[in-house]
């Protein structure tokens, strides 16, 4: 479904990706896993269009997709939900579904009916003002904006940061429903082992490049994994 070639970005003269390749297929979730710095985020923001590649090809569905501008890759299928949620505080939930929907005009009522079974707590604060949402409705405001916009391809970076592991666990189980209902997922998450337990695969990013690639569970049992990233 996504497939990235020898994809090499830049901040300025900085080079943040090194000539990573990877693939998703559908209905697939993969993790990226790896420390501050290595990449993950930026291999998103590349997919999505918020960053272009200096060399390399990304694929989506067969189509070419790294020349095309971030509004196009999202009318095609992807959307994105950013690290830090950046939900509009002065909007209330449902104004900010509103704009995750602004690509789909016409199925609003469909999609809210969804995202609302998903987080009933987002319908019964529908009128409020987003930024008075606690950290975890506000992830999940966050998600669900982006299901307004009905993806094929949902890029998650984050989506456990800074929330207590209740909350966590909640966010993780809507993930894997979402997944169910047919959306293919990519995420991001320093969380390791939580997100390589939720994961089909991962690939391990280290420093701009791909160092290992595997199932979730063969990963989460590799000594190199463990000692580095699930404090073993």
């Amino acid at each position: 479904m996504l497939r990235l070639e020898d994809v090499h970005t830049f901040y300025g003269p900085i080079e943040a990706l090194k000539g990573i390749s990877l693939e998703v297929n559908q209905g697939e979730i993969v993790c990226l896993i790896g420390s501050n710095g290595a990449g993950k985020s930026t291999t998103l923001m590349t997919i999505s269009g918020i960053l272009k590649p200096r060399k390399g090809k990304i694929y989506f569905e067969n189509g070419l997709l790294h020349d095309l501008p971030p509004h196009v890759i999202l009318s095609s299928g992807i959307c994105q939900v950013p690290e830090g949620r950046r939900i509009f505080p002065r909007l209330t939930v449902r104004e900010n579904l509103d704009m995750g929907g602004f690509t789909r005009l016409r199925e609003v009522p469909l999609n809210l009916e969804r995202v609302y079974s998903l987080f009933p707590v987002l319908k019964e604060r529908e009128r409020q003002a987003g930024g008075t949402l606690s950290g975890g409705e506000q992830q999940m405001l966050a998600i669900a904006r982006a299901l307004m916009s009905h993806p094929k391809m949902l890029l998650l970076d984050e989506p456990s940061l800074g929330l207590a592991p209740i909350m966590m666990s909640k966010i993780y189980k809507v993930i894997r429903e979402i997944n169910r209902e047919g959306v293919t997922i990519l995420l991001v998450e320093q969380n390791a082992k939580a997100a390589l337990q939720l994961s089909h695969r991962g690939y391990v990013l280290e420093q701009g490049r791909i160092i290992l690639h595997d199932t979730g569970e063969s990963l989460l049992h590799n000594v190199k994994v463990k000692n580095a990233y699930l404090g073993e």
